[in-house]
C-alpha cells in the first residue's frame, strides 16, 4: 500500500503530522513531499522539529523534482491526499498546472482516476477559493475541509487531530481505530 501525502503552506501542519504518524502505525507506504511554504509555516506552528515530519515518510521527494516516480502515472498508488492544502495548491489542481511536484502529482492522481483528497484549513473562503474548490470536485478530488466533528466527544487535540485523520482514511478504505464512530441514537 503506497499513498503519496503533500504537505503544502496552509495553517495545519499537526494535522500533517497526525496522519502520518497514524499511516506509518498501519505500514502504509508514504511518498511525502513537503514544499517550501509548508516549511516555513512550519517553522511557526509546528512544535516538533520539521526532521521528525519527513522522518515519518517512507519515501520523501523534493517539490521541484518532477521527475519523481510518483510524477507518473505508471507508478501505482492508493491516491494521494494534501494536509492542509494551501489556497495555491487547491487553484493548481483546479486548473490542472502542473510547475512542482505537489500539484504534478495531484494531476498524476486524477487522470489515473484514484482517490484525491484535499484538505484546506483556510476560513472563511473567498469566492474564487469556493470556485476552485467545485473545479477540483467536478475533476474528481475530494474536498474534505479541516472541520472536525463533536459528535466523537474529543476530550483533547488529539481526539481532534484523530477525527481529521480518521475521515481522510476513510477515503482510501483505510481504518486506524482512533475514532468513536456515529452508531445513531
Amino acid at each position: 500500500m503506497k499513498l503519496v501525502v503533500g504537505v503544502t503552506g496552509g495553517s495545519g501542519a499537526p494535522y500533517a503530522l497526525d496522519l502520518l504518524r497514524t499511516l506509518k502505525d498501519l505500514g502504509v507506504h508514504t511518498h511525502l513531499v513537503v514544499s517550501e511554504g509548508a516549511k516555513r509555516v512550519w517553522e511557526t506552528e509546528g512544535k516538533t522539529p520539521i526532521q521528525e515530519l519527513l522522518d515519518l515518510g517512507s519515501e520523501v521527494h523534493d517539490d521541484r523534482n518532477l521527475a519523481a516516480s510518483i510524477a507518473s502515472g505508471s507508478y501505482r498508488t492508493l491516491g494521494m491526499v494534501v494536509v492542509p492544502c494551501s489556497s495555491s495548491t487547491l487553484a493548481k489542481v483546479a486548473l490542472g498546472l502542473g510547475d512542482n511536484l505537489i500539484a504534478r502529482a495531484a494531476h498524476v492522481t486524477l487522470k489515473e482516476r484514484r482517490p484525491l483528497v484535499l484538505v484546506p484549513r483556510e476560513a472563511p473562503y473567498p469566492r474564487p477559493m469556493l470556485e476552485n474548490m467545485l473545479k477540483a470536485h467536478d475533476a474528481g478530488a475530494v474536498i474534505l475541509p479541516a472541520s472536525p466533528g463533536f459528535y466523537s466527544t474529543p476530550e483533547s487535540v488529539e481526539d481532534v487531530l484523530a477525527f481529521l485523520t480518521t475521515r481522510i482514511l476513510d477515503q482510501f478504505g483505510l481504518e486506524s481505530g482512533r475514532m468513536k464512530r456515529w452508531t445513531g441514537q
